[in-house]
């Protein structure tokens, strides 16, 4: 992960087929992944894309996609972006806040992600990730999460 870590600082996009091992800091085999169903795309310090193939799993009782699936996908994105930002600094982050819209209705098919900086700061920062139908190009949602640098000795405190 150090590799991929400094590839990232010095600018370089990486291909989640390039990610040999370390699927496990992108949440493949946690909730985003196995639950959600998040596949990563690409990684870099400035944007994260990612995708997730909607089917009858992340419908609500009306038949469309539940809300919930989008504020996931987002805090999802926005706090895997942050983290490879803070993280050569020995820092992580957590999220504390995430605004969501929803724009669209949508059933199934692919929702490609987009994630990239409002603000980088020393304490604090702000994503913004967009959410679009790949058939067409429409946006389905996009929100903001805010999350906080910490040390690791600061978490649970």
């Amino acid at each position: 992960m150090a590799q991929i870590l400094e590839r990232l600082a010095a600018g370089e996009e990486i291909g989640v087929a390039d990610l040999d091992h370390g699927m496990e800091v992108l949440g493949h085999d946690g909730f985003a992944g196995t639950t959600l169903g998040l596949e990563w795309d690409t990684l870099a310090s400035d944007r994260v894309t990612a995708h997730l193939d909607v089917d009858e799993r992340h419908h609500q009782p009306y038949g469309i996609v539940h809300g919930g699936v989008w504020c996931s996908m987002i805090e999802s994105m926005a706090s895997i972006a942050a983290a490879l930002r803070i993280a050569p600094a020995g820092k992580l982050c957590v999220g504390v806040s995430n605004a969501t819209d929803f724009l669209r209705s949508h059933r199934t098919g692919r929702i490609d992600g987009v994630a990239t900086p409002v603000h980088v700061g020393r304490l604090q920062q702000l994503w913004l990730v967009e959410l679009t139908r790949a058939d067409d190009g429409k946006a389905v949602a996009r929100g903001q999460v805010r999350l906080q640098n910490v040390e690791l000795s600061q978490l649970g405190s």
